[in-house]
C-alpha cells in the first residue's frame, strides 16, 4: 500500500489534482481510497458528484458509527472519505483531522478496504497539529507539494517543505516532489523549478492550466472521467505512473538497505 499526502495553499487547484490523480490511478486497475483533510469537505465531490457526510458529521449524530458510514464509494470503485470540521467558530480543524483518523484507525479501515494507493488530500496554509498528521509515521510514506508559480503558493510550499524537515529522522513522511500546477505567469516554470531546487525537490509533473477542469467540474467530474482520450488526462495519468514508480524504487531501495 502506498500512502501519498498532497499539500498545496487553499486555492492552488490542489483538490482538482488530487480527485485526477485517484480517478486515473483507478483507471490503471488500482484500489484508490482518497481522504480529504479540508474542513470544506469538498475534496471528493467530482469523484462522489455530491458533498458526502464527512466523518466528524457523522460522529456527531452517531459516537459509533460503521465504516461504510464514514466511507462512501465513488468514481470506478474509489473509496472517499472527508475528515470533515468544527462548527464554524467553534473549536480547531486541525484536531478535527486528528479525530477523524483516530476513528479510521479504530475501525481498522484500511485492513477492511485494503487499498493499493491512499492519497491524503490536505491544506497547506497551515501546518500544524491536526495538519500535520498525514506526515507523521503510519500514514503518509510521501508528501507531494502543488504549487504555481505564484508567491503566496511558493510561500506555502516552503513551508511545508520546512514542516517536513523538521520532522526528519522521525519516520515521518519525506518529501516526493512538486507538481506544477500552472497558473500561466510569465516563465512559471523556471520560478518553480527555482523554488523546488532551494527546498531541495524537483518537479514532478507539470499540468497545464485548461478549460476542460471547469467542463468537467460542472458535470461534478473529473477531467480523466469526461475527458478520458484528452492530453489533459494522459498527463495526469503519467503523474499518476511517475509517482507510484518513484515510489517502488524508493520503497525498494529503502528494504534493501
Amino acid at each position: 500500500m502506498k500512502k501519498i499526502a498532497v499539500y498545496g495553499k487553499g486555492g492552488i487547484g490542489k483538490s482538482t489534482t488530487v480527485s485526477n490523480l485517484s480517478a486515473a490511478l483507478s483507471q490503471s486497475g488500482r484500489r484508490v481510497m482518497q481522504i480529504g483533510c479540508d474542513p470544506k469537505a469538498d475534496s471528493t465531490a467530482t469523484l462522489t458528484g455530491k458533498r458526502i457526510p464527512t466523518v466528524l458529521d457523522v460522529l456527531r449524530r452517531d459516537p459509533a458509527p460503521t465504516l461504510t458510514d464514514l466511507v462512501t464509494v465513488g468514481y470506478n470503485g474509489i473509496l472517499c472519505v472527508e475528515a470533515g470540521g468544527p462548527t464554524p467558530g467553534i473549536g480547531c480543524a486541525g484536531r478535527g483531522i486528528i479525530a477523524a483518523f483516530e476513528k479510521l484507525n479504530e475501525l481498522s479501515a484500511f485492513e477492511e478496504y485494503r487499498p493499493d494507493v491512499v492519497l491524503y488530500d490536505v491544506l497547506g496554509d497551515v501546518v500544524c497539529g491536526g495538519f500535520a498528521m498525514p506526515m507523521r509515521a503510519g500514514y503518509a510514506d510521501e508528501v507531494i507539494i502543488v504549487s504555481s508559480g505564484e508567491m503566496m503558493a511558493l510561500y506555502a510550499a516552503c513551508n511545508i517543505a520546512q514542516a517536513i524537515r523538521g520532522f526528519a529522522g522521525r519516520d515521518y513522511a519525506s518529501l516526493g516532489g512538486m507538481i506544477l500546477n500552472r497558473r500561466n505567469i510569465e516563465d512559471e516554470r523556471r520560478i518553480v523549478e527555482k523554488a523546488a531546487a532551494e527546498i531541495n525537490t524537483a518537479i514532478i509533473g507539470d499540468v497545464p492550466r485548461s478549460a476542460l477542469v471547469q467542463e468537467a467540474e460542472a458535470l461534478g467530474k473529473t477531467v480523466c472521467e469526461v475527458f478520458p482520450d484528452s492530453d489533459l488526462t494522459a498527463i495526469y495519468r503519467s503523474i499518476a505512473d511517475d509517482i507510484i514508480t518513484a515510489g517502488d524504487s524508493l520503497w525498494a531501495k529503502a528494504a534493501s538497505a
